[in-house]
């Protein structure tokens, strides 16, 4: 069975329309999907066709640029032996990574990581659906050693050997079956953002957060930072609804200065915040270290926005944050995000993903998965993002409960889109769209 073609779509749905996802720096975003399908010319366990689907996330405009970019590197993988690949796809990250032409214009950063995620998660996906497995499993099935192969470990050595990782996951392994009986039980714990973007009335705000706490969600993130004395009032309006009990995020998205966050961090502080998330610019490593020195102890999270693995290493290693944010498009899919898990265990730092675009639920409820099972195997201090958004475009998507993510059990990463979403919402010739721009140049 064969590679034989590759699809990618630009899909954009409209949420700039009613401010969904709006925070401080992003006031208007499109939620939008670079959509990869990988087909071949056999079919999986199940009889279906098989075909393997990868996205990755960006907020409108430009997602174009990153669907071109992911057509350049999903070409090596037409023609490709599709069991060789699922044998080895750390081989496949390391092809796709070794193309120096494309690589020229990251490296590991930019547009050409994020199309690289979009390729990388359709290759994860078509080996989860091969195996009949959902992606998580697909992982926690795997030994010590197998687990380190996929991992990309390239410029970590002096933080994270190949023998240090093989023996963290060797120390987790008598406990797995065990801890996946858990997640059967009670899921893996997730947090709000749905209630709390910066465009919404205060109405709006109050009556989420109070639909939050009816459906048994103790933790509740605000966007923040445009007006000191606006955040005031919304922290306000969560604290009163969610009670003393409830714990309370703030996301700055990036907007302010080192000595800017800190004073507006310290200001918010009588709201007894658990973390402030990207205070400053997501490349300033020394900036959230004395941020974090200096608002503690309210927490520094961190993470949607680091390039790649060596950023995650580096915050670790300066103390830099409290929380790990990775974030399931960025990073270039599974085999750099295993690393990332890896570095957090080492440095005893609890990973709670980052998932407030189109399909990170879906995706980053597989990593919690299996860092749980198979690498911290922790859920303390743990907790992942979750937002009720877009989930309706998916044939498999996540589903929550009491506040937790449900155990994945269908094959694959649960990121295909359902066609007729993918028909209505691709840029510019999809249905939605093209009546859009249609009625606007009329």
């Amino acid at each position: 069975m064969k590679i034989t073609a590759v699809e990618i779509e630009d899909v954009r749905f409209p949420t700039s329309l009613t401010a969904d996802g709006s925070d401080a720096m992003n006031k208007d975003g499109d939620h939008s999907a670079v959509y990869v399908v990988l087909r071949t010319d056999g079919d999986g366990p199940d009889g279906a066709p098989l075909a393997g689907h990868g996205i990755t996330f960006t907020t409108g405009r430009g997602n174009d640029i990153v669907a071109m970019a992911a057509s350049q590197q999903a070409a090596h993988l037409v023609g490709m032996d599709v069991e060789a690949l699922a044998a080895d796809i750390g081989a496949v990250y390391r092809l796709l990574t070794s193309d120096t032409q494309i690589r020229w214009l990251g490296p590991e950063k930019g547009v050409v990581h994020l199309s690289l995620s979009a390729v990388m998660n359709a290759v994860w996906d078509l080996a989860g659906r091969l195996a009949g497995k959902p992606v998580w499993r697909l992982l926690a099935d795997m030994t010590p050693e197998q687990l380190v192969d996929v991992a990309d470990l390239r410029y970590l050595s002096d933080a994270l050997t190949r023998e240090e990782a093989i023996a963290l996951l060797r120390a987790k392994e008598a406990g797995k079956a065990g801890r996946i009986a858990e997640l059967e039980a009670t899921g893996y714990p997730c947090y709000t953002t749905s209630a709390g973007w910066l465009g919404y009335s205060d109405d709006k705000l109050r009556r989420l957060c109070q639909e939050a706490v009816d459906e048994g969600y103790r933790h509740i993130k605000l966007k923040v930072g445009t007006s000191l004395e606006d955040d005031i009032r919304r922290c306000g309006i969560a604290r009163d609804v969610i009670g003393p009990e409830g714990i309370l995020m703030i996301d700055a998205n990036q907007v302010w200065d080192v000595d800017q966050a800190i004073a507006w961090t310290k200001a918010l502080a009588p709201f007894d915040l658990l973390w402030i998330e990207e205070p400053t610019s997501p490349d300033d490593i020394l900036g959230h270290a004395a941020i974090k020195r200096a608002i503690a102890p309210i927490g520094v999270a961190t993470g949607e926005h680091c390039h790649n693995r060596v950023m995650f290493k580096q915050f670790m290693q300066a103390g830099a944050l409290d929380f790990c944010q990775l974030d399931a498009g960025r990073l270039a899919s599974i085999n750099e995000i295993v690393a990332v898990l890896l570095l957090a265990a080492k440095f005893n730092v609890p990973v709670c993903p980052h998932a407030g675009g189109v399909g990170l639920c879906e995706m980053v409820q597989h990593v919690s998965m299996l860092d749980f099972v198979a690498v911290s195997g922790s859920r303390e201090g743990r907790i992942t993002e979750y937002v009720d958004h877009l989930h309706e475009h998916f044939t498999d998507p996540c589903v929550v409960a009491n506040a937790a993510y449900t155990l994945p059990t269908q094959p694959g990463y649960s990121t295909q889109m359902r066609p007729e979403s993918v028909a209505e919402f691709s840029f510019p010739h999809g249905s939605y769209w093209a009546d859009r721009l249609a009625s606007e140049s009329a």
